[in-house]
């Protein structure tokens, strides 16, 4: 098992951390990324190191996903066949805590294992609190699962689910919960195990940028939202057009909505599912409008059925188009648009080869290991 810590502009509790991994599981490794803190904070990065830590620098901030990323293709070609427990560097995760999620990722029955907090208490800051409630309903709503905790930073990872992590894309905050919402698009396991919620100082050493951070996390479901007004715009001034130049109300409705849907589709193709392999056209397509039918035929039975229990059909109208809007993102999500498979040997085509040796880097662009000690290769908890 190996800890990663990804770290930008540390402070002593990211030394502090480093010993007392090393003090309770001293066969652990603990590998440190420092995402382009600076100057400012070198002498931080280099107690760290000299703690016991292996560090791997990138040049410039580039995000914590990046950083991650980074990481765990260090992990790969330093250590590998280890399985990693991914820890902030800011001192709210207790030691007992990590090991204890490395334990259950040791069980090996799952892909993903979170470190899920409560959020109970007055010590727990109100942003912290309400941002998380926000995510979790937002996840359940857009994926159908229910989980406790989408922004913990302390998740373990078993070691043949490293090169998947790899292909999730995003590089800043938004990262993780694409780990979460791809390992659920995929059927992969994940499970959750309690661990104690501490907040230092109201969080206050948090980089998380409530507004813009909060943008990117929610980016898939909100380009989704984006893609249907703008689907909808295309609807009704098409309505309209084609009104006017043929005068049949029939022949507008229809090609107003063979166009706004044309337009929906290739906006959700290329710009809400964004993937790094798509799956073929035709396919993508007859899948598209196998939905867009039932959905429309569920929308005119849902609008009879409500209505004839009394619900007035402005409510009704409400309620049956909030419910089919998220059906269909899960639906495209999930069938429609879904990732094509990639072989093993696709994912090591895509990885830069070192010139030396002939073999496949695992290293992500940009990083430098600082400090590289041997691997010890051994496991502990």
């Amino acid at each position: 098992m190996v800890v990663l810590v990804p770290a930008y502009e540390p402070d002593e509790r990211l030394v502090a951390l480093v010993r007392a991994l090393r003090c309770a599981a001293p066969d652990v490794p603990v590998v440190v990324v420092d995402d382009g803190s600076g100057p400012a904070h070198a002498a931080v990065v280099a107690a760290a190191g000299r703690a016991g830590a292996d560090v791997v620098t990138h040049g410039a901030n580039r995000g914590k996903g990046a950083a991650l990323r980074t990481g765990v293709a260090h992990v790969l070609r330093a250590y590998p066949g280890q399985d990693v427990v991914c820890a902030d560097c800011d001192g709210q995760h207790l030691v007992r805590d990590v090991l204890t999620v490395a334990r259950r990722v040791a069980d090996g029955d799952a892909a993903v294992v979170l470190g899920a907090r409560r959020f109970a208490g007055d010590d727990v800051p109100a942003r912290s609190r309400w941002g998380n409630a926000a995510t979790r309903v937002a996840f359940r709503l857009g994926t159908g699962r229910a989980l406790q905790d989408t922004q913990t930073g302390l998740r373990g990872y078993p070691a043949t689910v490293l090169p998947w992590l790899l292909d999730v894309p995003g590089d800043r905050f938004e990262y993780e919960l694409s780990v979460l919402l791809r390992a659920v698009e995929e059927r992969r396991a994940v499970v959750e195990v309690p661990i104690a919620t501490v907040y230092l100082d109201q969080n206050s050493s948090s980089h998380f940028r409530p507004v813009v951070d909060s943008v990117r996390v929610y980016a898939p479901l909100l380009r989704f939202v984006a893609s249907s007004l703008v689907g909808f715009v295309v609807d009704v001034l098409g309505l309209l057009v084609l009104t006017a130049l043929t005068g049949s109300l029939l022949a507008a409705a229809v090609g107003a909505r063979l166009a706004s849907a044309a337009v929906n589709f290739g906006l959700n193709r290329r710009w809400v599912f964004r993937r790094r392999t798509r799956g073929p056209l035709l396919r993508e397509a007859v899948a598209y409008a196998l939905l867009a039918g039932t959905l429309l035929l569920a929308g005119y039975g849902s609008l009879v059925a409500l209505t004839h229990l009394g619900m007035p059909l402005l409510a009704a109208k409400v309620v049956t188009d909030l419910v089919l809007f998220l059906v269909g993102y899960r639906v495209q999500r999930t069938a429609v648009f879904r990732q094509a498979t990639r072989t093993t040997t696709d994912r090591a085509a895509a990885r830069p080869h070192d010139p030396a040796t002939g073999t496949v880097s695992a290293r992500e662009p940009g990083a430098v290991a600082a400090h590289d000690p041997s691997p010890s290769g051994s496991m502990t908890g």
